[in-house]
């Protein structure tokens, strides 16, 4: 975890300099609530990420409160957040790369409310659509040698795991290779 931590703060660092669009500074990552636009619109995506993949981990008869990466707890589904660190970079923040350098969301698509920086209906409505259409997405799957949607990547990796814990492979996280 501690890696992982530090290597997403490296990245997020590098955040604005990839985005480079008017009105959308980075600073550092806040959450709960987000201090400003980039940070709303992270903290957005990844929950839009982990219900993606809360909803694979049911399709594969996994236990979402049991986790490998993050604390498991009886009420949170830690299993979703280590799947979605896997997926984050694809999914959310290259939806959010495509919104911003194709002006889908603009700065005023947010309001500045308890004591932090919320998408309004609008600007989530957008993020919802353009995310989902990411999860249609598909790639031509290397090892497979078949077209895939990133949703169904999301299932093969839960499908991965679950050959991983009844011993019949090992796990081997799953690498972009595009």
């Amino acid at each position: 975890m501690g890696y992982e931590s530090n290597i997403r703060q490296t990245y997020y660092r590098c955040f604005e300099q990839l985005v480079n669009v008017p009105g959308f500074t980075f600073g550092t990552r806040s959450t709960q609530p987000p201090q400003n636009k980039l940070n709303a619109l992270i903290s957005f995506g990844n929950v839009l990420c982990y219900a993606a993949c809360l909803s694979q981990i049911y399709h594969a008869q996994l236990n979402p409160t049991i986790s490998f990466l993050h604390e498991p707890g009886s009420r949170r589904f830690s299993l979703a957040l280590d799947m979605a660190e896997i997926f984050k970079p694809l999914l959310v923040d290259r939806t959010i790369f495509r919104l911003l350098n194709k002006k889908g969301i603009q700065p005023r698509d947010f309001v500045r409310e308890l004591d932090g920086c919320l998408l309004k209906e609008a600007g989530r409505k957008t993020f919802v659509r353009v995310f989902e259409e990411r999860l249609k997405e598909t790639i031509q799957h290397r090892h497979l040698n078949r077209s895939m949607s990133y949703q169904h990547l999301i299932k093969l990796e839960c499908y991965k795991l679950t050959k991983h814990l009844l011993n019949m492979e090992e796990y081997q996280p799953f690498k972009a290779w595009w």
